[in-house]
């Protein structure tokens, strides 16, 4: 059991590394796949077995989607813009695609500062043979964590350290990874909901003015939502909706970087 859930953390560690790299520094198109993020697969590797470096490598892949979407600012930009549209009312424009391509873009933008410093103070060292992979991914995991507690709340901290029944640490750098990493989705899921609330209200209040106008002159053939959908869009575009709430949302964590 102790060597399975080693195995678990160490391939969480690698996907991080990959996250972070993959999504916002590109590999090198020269590099070969045996030397990926420095496991060495073949007769003169160092350390584990072929087989576990596999394992490892296959449960990172699989961990890699999951590490993109809730260990990243993509959590809270694909919810709000999911809100958004809802409360516009157009169903399914923008598209899926097209919101989750957005959000990603964004989240490139605003992990660069953590992926280049994992690059250079991880992937660096470990390409040139100066550090060993197990130290690698221990620098993979302190600046992504660093970064996560800036969005974190206290009280979700404390309900995971319950949950794990560890004691209160003295400081922040003490907290360890399998606490922060859902104390930070809790965190983001709980920020999105309010400000996708906040999003909703003035669209509500167009609604609700025009159920009332079409209930008063007896238009019931008509759905309400039809009629009040071209309004709330010419709305949200004389206000430059999108530039507004993408401003907001990139102010929000370039705040927190602060």
């Amino acid at each position: 059991m102790n060597v399975l859930r080693r195995s678990i953390d160490a391939a969480t560690r690698i996907a991080l590394l990959m996250a972070l790299l993959v999504t916002v520094l590109p590999l090198s198109a020269q590099q070969s796949a045996d030397s990926l993020l420095g496991l060495r697969f073949g007769p003169g590797s160092t350390g584990v077995s072929i087989p576990i470096q596999i394992v490892l490598l296959l449960t990172a892949l699989v961990l890699l989607p999951a590490v993109v979407m809730c260990l990243t600012p993509f959590l809270r930009l694909v919810v709000v813009f999911h809100f958004l549209r809802q409360a516009l009312g157009t169903q399914t424009t923008p598209s899926n695609q097209v919101l989750v391509g957005l959000s990603l873009f964004l989240t490139m933008l605003l992990m660069q500062p953590v992926a280049q410093r994992i690059y250079q103070d991880a992937y660096q060292p470990l390409e040139q043979g100066k550090i060993g992979v197990a130290e690698a991914l221990e620098k993979t995991t302190t600046p992504l964590q660093s970064f996560l507690l800036k969005y974190t709340r206290e009280k979700d901290l404390q309900l995971f350290l319950e949950i794990a029944r560890l004691p209160r640490p003295n400081n922040a750098t003490e907290l360890p990874f399998r606490v922060v990493a859902p104390a930070y989705v809790l965190s983001e899921l709980q920020t999105s909901f309010q400000i996708g609330a906040v999003l909703f209200l003035p669209f509500l209040v167009i609604d609700l003015l025009v159920a009332s106008i079409t209930l008063s002159i007896g238009m019931v053939q008509l759905p309400p939502v039809m009629i009040s959908a071209p309004f709330k869009i010419l709305l949200f575009v004389l206000a430059d909706g999108w530039t507004l709430v993408i401003s907001s949302l990139m102010k929000g964590f370039l705040g927190g970087l602060a």
